[in-house]
């Protein structure tokens, strides 16, 4: 017992502490390039901090189980716009909506980011499905790239920078696997403590497992509140989230095979639409997500908590 608490609090530790060097070669990194911060996390972050998602989708591949990776999408885009989201808002007093997230760009994101919710509402996945989510994504990149002019920014690099630059890239991708792997020992340590005080696989799954996959954007949250960076933490979430469609488009498209879900994800497909369109609103309004705004997402977030707790609990009665 001694010895998983040890592991515990060391890889709690490991994760603060590559949190911290990500977020601080990423602030270097948009200085260096003269760009936001947002921006540098949207295309560099979002994509390092789903790799736990994609080692998911894999496996789930390899083993012939796809259901799991659409699954673990869906859940993933749920933690992170109704429990992220808002826990950074309210805990950063609220979120500036960056001028890149702004006008065609924020409905283009949160389409992208809800096609898999969207595809998967008629119970089955199929090839077309996958590129149309391939597609979409690749467009939205291409889009982005246009607006920051990152291209052109790389033609203008100098021998030093070029060295500046790498250093900081390699410092992100350091305190990015740091956090991986730590976050793995979070997982497995966090259902061992909760098969000890007897709690049941569905709510370990749903409870801490859901959440223990997405401890390094929640490592961010308290970074960024600390550091009064919270546009490196919604860069990385928006960047993460839009990336896992084009992880569910590629994972999918490898298959091959049409994948058919069960009803069970009917409540999360719905819980997810209904957040998505709020944080539409939100973030629209006065391009911000205020504290009160992200108390209404994660009230959502219980909401849809107490929910599948219910229906857990029905099923269990009436089977």
């Amino acid at each position: 017992m001694l010895l998983h608490l040890v592991i515990y609090i060391l890889s709690f530790a490991g994760i603060w502490f590559g949190s911290g060097l990500a977020i601080g070669s990423v602030e270097k990194l948009s200085r260096t390039l003269k760009m936001s911060q947002f921006s540098i996390s949207f295309l560099i972050l979002g994509v390092f901090t789903s790799i736990g998602e994609m080692s998911v989708g894999i496996n789930s591949v390899l083993n012939d189980d796809p259901e799991i990776f659409v699954g673990n999408l869906i859940g993933a885009t749920i933690i992170i716009f109704m429990l992220v989201i808002p826990l950074l808002a309210i805990f950063g007093k609220s979120i500036r909506i960056s001028p890149e997230f702004q006008g065609f760009n924020l409905p283009a994101s949160l389409v992208v980011i809800s096609l898999p919710v969207v595809l998967a509402m008629d119970g089955v996945v199929s090839r077309l499905d996958s590129i149309i989510g391939i597609v979409l994504f690749l467009l939205l990149l291409v889009n982005i790239q246009s607006k920051r002019g990152i291209l052109e920014k790389i033609k203008t690099f100098t021998a030093r920078s070029t060295i500046s630059i790498g250093k900081e890239l390699f410092r992100i991708l350091f305190g990015l696997t740091l956090i991986f792997f730590a976050s793995k020992f979070v997982v497995e340590q966090t259902v061992y403590f909760a098969e000890v005080l007897s709690v049941s696989p569905f709510l370990i799954s749903l409870l801490f497992i859901a959440i223990g996959t997405n401890v390094p954007e929640l490592s961010l949250v308290f970074r960024s509140v600390l550091s009064r960076t919270n546009q490196v933490a919604f860069g990385d979430y928006i960047g993460s989230s839009a990336f896992n469609t084009f992880l569910f488009g590629i994972l999918a498209l490898v298959y091959a095979n049409p994948i058919e879900l069960s009803n069970s994800y009917l409540v999360s497909l719905l819980f997810l639409i209904i957040g998505l369109f709020l944080f539409y609103i939100f973030a629209r309004s006065k391009n911000t997500i205020s504290r009160a705004e992200g108390l209404v997402l994660l009230i959502l977030y219980f909401l849809f908590l107490g929910t599948k707790i219910a229906l857990h609990k029905s099923l269990i009665f009436w089977s």
